[in-house]
């Protein structure tokens, strides 16, 4: 293939590349996908955009994204921001997705270029062919994850390696350097495994020859120890120690080895044999699931190797080669291919079933080139054979018809292969545009949104679409709903909105089923009542309202249970108190002194069980004054579910179910009856 050829197919896979990798993140991940470390990545990605390896919170304690490291200098990401800049260049071009295609593009043409150095320019692009066919490729590549960043970095690496090796120039030798350097920058273990096989080949060709080989190697070592050096000046930049890394200030027990793994509270003995059980599930998920032909296509790479070794074997070969030993025994030593598994007994569990094994990314490099090896050699021997046994034209029909049988085969294979992740992640999707619709177009202008926590105190965990701008001026604010009034403090010309959902937060499980997003009123006064309505279906037969304070509890009886229950909840002198149809059982006006969430509980009882209604009032009282924020409001059928997961959403409730709420500013002295 003449070099003209070879630079439009290279352009016309990767940019197909680029239009796949567009499509899947546009249409299957477009909240982004069931890891939530793509929000990590594009809140630094947006941090490096302004400039600030910080961020300063307004308010201590609600504006902690996940993965992020509380230091004396602010809030800083577990992760290393080369990925994030890349994603940023993307943003720069109008926006964040638009690094994805390029980076799927970049990736395919480095495959092309490394696999045409090592073989020729046809099994180059077939590798290509095979990278881009791969569920793996497609699918991690549409995400904000580091693995096709990295990716692209190494191959980047290895090309520059190559093509130096083969010409000599110097200037392929520092390009090769600059890349490993980032990569090591990016992700420094992964760099390493995937440089192994080079530094090997490289004390090899100084063995062989130094003299001719040591001023590009030299090149090559210098700029890549200048990555490693960046990477140590990072380290010391946010974390103090130029030998302590991001994620180990987070988590210091969650790095390489053997032995007790912790991260939050997730915690294992991570033994060798664990190690090889683990390792051992995500090659043959690897192998059977994430590469194009699955086990078909793994095949066809061993006999490529074999292939190589009888016909084609060199140093250069032998790169390729052990990249297929660097990468997964790499990998024994790094506790996450346990994590992601799940659990280790349940088939399709955790990560790698929605995304693969990631952690092995750069394995699809070997296994494309030596597929590709394998499937030119079966091509050339069939092809021979054909234009012995029959006539040129009887030949080209009969050879065109075994390639395409043969590429069905393989495309059906992997198509049936994908159709399971591609299907869980549609429907995770599914249930993210329900969690997300109170969002849709756009999140509310010039606002500040309270968020649930259900994964613990971090913000884009698990809500990655909804991320604050660095400098927490953006169109929309979001925060913890744990401090309402010191958040509501911090921007008082803002609207205060409170977002929740209906359900627990299980998006494999279909839930939430609804959400909902809560203008937030806020009255402040000498005296403030809350009047509340709530429905009570024709089936109740009795209705009791409680209310708690840190002071204490009191019940009341409702009088009446006609289709609606109204009662008003007055807060005044430091004391509340409950007003309307209802009568009080024991103890009469609760104190309330300081900032408290009140919880009232109105049980409608049917005779078999019945449900409740459960307003949290969030209270402030002091020197003469009392501030409410509106409640958040729940509809329990089961009073277990209270307490955050069952956020009343007028849409999805049943008839006769109803809740509205107004809170006035009223005098202490009016008459409550």
């Amino acid at each position: 293939m003449d070099r003209r050829r070879f630079r439009i197919a290279t352009v016309a896979v990767a940019l197909a590349g680029a239009v796949a990798v567009w499509l899947v993140s546009t249409t299957l991940f477009p909240y982004h996908s069931l890891n939530h470390d793509e929000g990590v990545y594009l809140q630094q990605a947006a941090m490096l955009l302004e400039g600030k390896l910080f961020l300063q919170p307004p308010v201590e304690g609600v504006f902690q994204p996940w993965f992020f490291v509380e230091s004396e200098a602010g809030l800083y990401p577990k992760y290393n921001p080369v990925p994030a800049g890349m994603f940023a260049l993307g943003e720069l071009l109008g926006g964040y997705r638009l690094a994805l295609p390029a980076i799927a593009a970049g990736i395919l043409a480095g495959v092309t270029g490394v696999v045409s150095e090592v073989f020729d320019r046809r099994t180059g692009l077939l590798a290509a062919v095979f990278v881009l066919a791969s569920p793996l490729y497609l699918l991690d590549t549409a995400t904000f994850l580091p693995y096709a960043p990295t990716a692209l970095l190494n191959l980047g690496f290895a090309y520059g390696y190559l093509r130096a090796d083969r010409t000599g120039d110097r200037r392929w030798a520092a390009a090769a350097g600059a890349a490993i350097g980032l990569a090591f920058f990016a992700r420094p273990y992964t760099a390493v495994l995937f440089a192994t096989p080079f530094v090997a080949h490289a004390l090899w060709t100084l063995a062989r020859d130094w003299r001719t080989a040591l001023p590009r190697q030299a090149m090559t070592a210098i700029l890549g120890l200048a990555g490693v050096t960046l990477t140590l000046g990072y380290n010391a930049t946010v974390t103090g120690s130029p030998l302590t890394f991001p994620y180990e200030a987070f988590a210091p027990l969650d790095g390489l080895g053997f032995g007790h793994r912790e991260l939050l509270n997730h915690r294992i003995e991570y033994t060798p044999e664990l190690a090889l059980e683990a390792n051992g599930q995500v090659l043959a998920a690897f192998t059977g699931r994430w590469i194009a032909g699955g086990i078909l296509g793994a095949g066809l790479a061993l006999a490529g190797l074999a292939v190589a070794v009888r016909r084609e074997w060199s140093p250069r070969t032998a790169i390729l080669a052990a990249l297929g030993v660097s990468v997964p025994v790499g990998n024994l030593y790094f506790w996450g291919n346990y994590n992601l598994l799940g659990d280790l007994d349940a088939a399709g569990d955790g990560l790698i079933a929605s995304l693969g094994p990631y952690y092995h990314f750069d394995l699809l490099v070997p296994t494309a080139a030596f597929a590709a090896v394998a499937a030119l050699a079966a091509f050339d021997v069939l092809r021979d054979a054909l234009d012995t046994h029959l006539d040129r034209r009887a030949a080209f029909t009969s050879l065109l018809a075994v390639a395409l049988v043969g590429t069905l085969v393989l495309g059906g294979i992997t198509t049936n292969q994908a159709a399971a992740p591609i299907e869980r992640n549609a429907d995770v999707t599914d249930t993210y545009e329900q969690a997300y619709a109170p969002f849709e177009p756009a999140p509310p202008p010039n606002a500040v949104v309270l968020t649930p926590t259900p994964y613990g105190p971090w913000l884009t965990h698990p809500f990655q679409a909804l991320r604050n701008d660095p400098g927490y001026d953006g169109r929309t604010v979001y925060a913890m709903d744990d401090r309402p009034f010191a958040v509501a403090e911090a921007f008082p010309d803002r609207d205060l909105y409170r977002f929740g959902f209906r359900g627990v937060w299980d998006p494999l499980g279909d839930s939430p089923e609804a959400a909902r997003l809560q203008r937030v009123q806020e009255r402040s006064g000498e005296a403030v009542t809350l009047n509340a309505s709530v429905g009570l279906p024709e089936r109740i037969t009795s209705a009791t309202v409680t209310v708690a304070t840190d002071a204490g509890t009191t019940h009341y009886v409702a009088s009446e249970t006609d289709d609606t229950l109204r009662f008003r909840v007055m807060i005044a002198d430091g004391t509340l108190r409950v007003a309307g149809p209802v009568e009080a059982v024991g103890e009469g006006p609760l104190e309330i002194d300081g900032r408290e969430d009140v919880d009232v509980t109105v049980f409608a009882d049917d005779g078999v069980g019945g449900f409740e209604y459960r307003l949290s009032l969030p209270v402030e009282t002091g020197d003469g004054t009392v501030r409410v924020l509106a409640p958040h409001v729940e509809y329990c059928l089961d009073a277990r579910a209270c307490g955050g997961a069952a956020t009343y959403v007028p849409e999805a409730s049943p008839d006769g179910v109803f809740v509205r709420t107004d809170l006035r500013v009223t005098n202490s002295t009016q008459d409550d009856t």
